[in-house]
């Protein structure tokens, strides 16, 4: 079975089984499936969130390779905006419809369970690590849909020939793999600072800013509705734009807007009580911050963190990539409600600020370590990080045709794993 997509084909088992169990649940009267689908469903996000983007990155063209990258990021967007509109009380969120509402997992996962057999494994996947150049000449043909794919095949090779020094890493390689360092270090500091920035803080507070602008409860899951619609557009504009203005401006901006909507967001809340009229820039503030995340830091680290490595180091990297998403992710949803309880409102108010902070210092990292990948071969942007690990890559030569171009220069201590 072809390794990218027949990873994914696999992991619908952990997406259909837990849509029935829970679809069912109501009528067994058990909770219990309901708890044990929620394991399998993040066991099924944790696989999708590396996989998937990294299949669709080395199938993307390189002038396409930006905007295929934030698709990951569009359709999520857009199935939590689904999820929000059915999830109202006149639609499927109330006591009769939920567990048809939970059963609607399923159906992705069902539509792509009949797809994915007719996807060809990626042809760089197939040329580089499984030595087969006629089969990903012949893959990357039908995905383009003309014959003269020479000029990809030649950019493979050239990879190919550029890692054969490290071989295949695996994730403690990769921690101790001198030419890999900054690149190791930047998809960290862009995971942990997408979540760290605060963005479900934010989604953990808006209720407590809806309703102290005086939308009533039952009234607050339209203006939630309204904030999904403002993600889905700002998520298309950065799709759209991220082979245009390039992937550090996007960043940048994002993180700008983010970091000020929070600042703002904090005095809004500390002086709501002397100026009513504050709570209502605070919903103002909540809107630009999902704006902000949804132009730069929501999508775009998943285009980078395909781009910055090469073939054999992926996979191990988008583990690393997926470990700190997740876990930072958890920290956020695990640590912010307590300090709501404990707390109260000033306590949380004034965290808003850390979350300003960090998106400052991310934003000073991507300014100052990260380059701009737009256009770039994966072998180009190889070397841009070369000079950073201070690894000597040396220039492609005419006369050399047996020796890769991009092999970096190390002792054979280094080299050695």
């Amino acid at each position: 079975m072809d390794e990218r997509p027949g990873t994914l084909l696999i992991n619908n088992v952990f997406a259909i089984t837990p849509a029935i169990l829970m679809g069912v649940s109501k009528v067994a009267k058990a909770f219990e499936p309901i708890v044990f689908s929620r394991v399998l469903l993040g066991v099924c996000a944790g696989i999708s969130y590396s996989a998937l983007p990294m299949y669709l990155g080395e199938l993307a063209p390189k002038n396409l390779r930006g905007a295929l990258g934030t698709m990951t990021e569009v359709f999520v967007i857009m199935g939590v905006f689904l999820a929000q509109i059915f999830s109202l009380q006149a639609v499927l969120g109330n006591p009769t419809g939920w567990p048809v509402l939970l059963a609607l997992t399923g159906v992705p996962a069902l539509f792509r369970l009949l797809s994915l057999p007719f996807f060809p494994e990626s042809p760089r996947y197939t040329l580089i690590q499984k030595k087969d150049e006629e089969t990903a000449r012949q893959a990357l043909r039908k995905l383009r849909g003309w014959t003269d794919v020479e000029d990809e095949i030649e950019e493979m090779r050239v990879e190919d020939q550029a890692e054969r020094a490290e071989g295949r890493l695996s994730v403690l390689n990769l921690f101790t793999f001198r030419p890999l360092r900054w690149q190791l270090v930047s998809i960290i500091v862009l995971m942990a600072g997408q979540q760290l920035s605060g963005v479900n803080a934010v989604n953990y507070y808006v209720d407590m800013i809806y309703l102290s602008a005086g939308v009533e409860a039952a009234h607050s899951q339209y203006v939630t509705v309204g904030a999904g619609v403002v993600n889905i557009v700002m998520t298309v504009i950065s799709a759209g734009a991220v082979e245009r203005l390039g992937r550090r401006r996007l960043l940048l901006v994002g993180y700008g807007i983010c970091g000020s909507a929070c600042l703002v967001l904090t005095l809004a809340l500390l002086f709501q009580g002397t100026v009513p009229e504050l709570s209502y820039l605070g919903i103002i503030c909540v809107f630009a911050y999902i704006a902000g995340h949804s132009t730069g830091p929501s999508p775009v680290p998943s285009v980078v963190r395909t781009e910055i490595f090469l073939q054999s180091s992926r996979p191990a990297a988008f583990m690393v990539d997926g470990a700190v998403h997740w876990l930072t992710n958890f920290i956020v949803g695990f640590v912010f409600p307590s300090v709501q309880l404990s707390g109260g409102e000033v306590i949380g108010a004034y965290s808003f600020i850390i979350f300003a902070g960090i998106c400052l210092l991310t934003a000073v990292y991507i300014y100052v370590v990260i380059p701009e990948t737009k256009g770039r071969t994966f072998v180009e942007i190889n070397r841009i990080f070369a000079k950073r690990n201070r690894v000597e890559i040396p220039e492609k030569k005419e006369e050399i045709t047996d020796v890769g171009p991009c092999v970096p220069s190390l002792t054979a201590q280094e080299t050695s794993f």
